[in-house]
């Protein structure tokens, strides 16, 4: 069942649906946002994607214990958790513009929201649909606030169990979600390829009966097109123009050029698929005469007959199939037979 994006069908049979994820890379700069928003264009995805919160709708002004990041191994250690949302933040008042180039450019536009105003702020732009970050799959009054909406979900499944998975979902479809997609994904920056746990796709297909997808933060495009190969209908990738120039997300973020190879090769890889297939394919038609069949291997005169040496299994593919070879042993031949012949019924008597 195929599931409506604006003007794009999404599900299975369909070519994959690419989201590029603009998050904070437009470092505070409105014009670097729709610079994002042309380039993304220019590499063919269908869609952008935007984050809608403040600072404060994320988490406290504090300084000290668990709201400052002290891993060494986070991109982001050293800052508190409210300093990085406000760093990271889209502001409100650019969606609308951010939102009207992207239409203008032929791209599906909508965004995350991380709470209940966030919800109310993006209705009053027409989002066509809705994403759930992995970090908020278990804030069940944030999920039935954007199902309300009746809008389809997507929604990120990083850290969740199958039960929380199952809260998640249900609480969705309770809420009047017809249309949901769930995304496979890895909540660590960047993630290892190790732990891109991909057979997990069908599997949740399965179990959910949905549509399913990946939220990618591995880098470079091995895991996402593996991905679409295991069914995924949507891909969603951090996207910045140049990763030199930094950015909140800009080391597990694909550049425009990578960008739009993922699109050409999840494309390639959705083609690839087909179908269950046997006996050759179109483009296989004309190369079937040069498999192996039987011809005549020397000059034979007629009523001579028929010895493994006068025959042979050969390219190209003319003569009988190779299957024939014992029915053919020891019978005569109608007249006389040039070498090169390719071996017929209707040679022999």
């Amino acid at each position: 069942m195929s599931i409506r994006l604006g003007k794009y069908l999404v599900g299975r049979g369909q070519q994959p649906f690419v989201i590029a994820e603009l998050s904070g890379n437009h470092d505070q700069s409105l014009d670097k946002a729709l610079a994002l928003v042309d380039a993304a264009a220019q590499s063919g995805v269908q869609a952008i994607k935007l984050q809608t919160y403040t600072a404060d709708t994320m988490t406290l002004d504090v300084d000290s214990g668990e709201f400052f990041i002290r891993d060494t191994d986070n991109l982001w250690q050293g800052q508190t958790l409210h300093q990085l949302y406000a760093k990271a933040n889209t502001p409100w008042e650019w969606h609308a513009p951010i939102f009207e180039r992207a239409r203008q450019k032929g791209l599906i536009a909508f965004s995350t929201p991380f709470d209940a105003t966030a919800v109310e702020f993006l209705e009053t732009l027409d989002v066509p649909c809705y994403k759930i970050a992995s970090f908020e799959n278990n804030d069940l009054p944030l999920i039935r606030k954007v199902a309300k909406t009746g809008k389809p979900i997507i929604l990120s499944t990083g850290m969740a169990s199958v039960g929380e998975l199952e809260e998640a979902v249900n609480c969705a479809r309770e809420a009047g979600c017809k249309d949901l997609i769930l995304l496979k994904c890895t909540s660590a920056y960047p993630a290892p390829v190790h732990e891109s746990n991909l057979l997990t796709l069908p599997h949740m297909q399965a179990l959910f009966g949905c549509a399913v997808g990946l939220s990618d933060h591995t880098l470079g495009l091995a895991v996402p097109i593996t991905a679409v190969a295991l069914g995924a209908c949507v891909i969603e990738k951090h996207f910045v123009l140049d990763r030199n120039e930094g950015g909140v997300d800009a080391a597990f973020s694909l550049e425009p050029d990578e960008l739009r190879q993922l699109v050409e090769q999840a494309g390639q890889a959705f083609d690839a698929l087909g179908g269950i297939c046997y006996g050759g394919g179109a483009s296989e038609q004309p190369s079937k005469k040069y498999r192996r069949s039987l011809y005549i291997a020397r000059d034979i005169k007629a009523g001579q007959r028929l010895s493994s040496e006068d025959i042979k299994c050969i390219r190209p593919g003319l003569g009988l199939a190779p299957k024939h070879w014992d029915r053919v042993i020891g019978r005569c031949v109608r007249d006389d037979v040039c070498k090169g012949t390719p071996l017929a019924w209707s040679l022999l008597e």
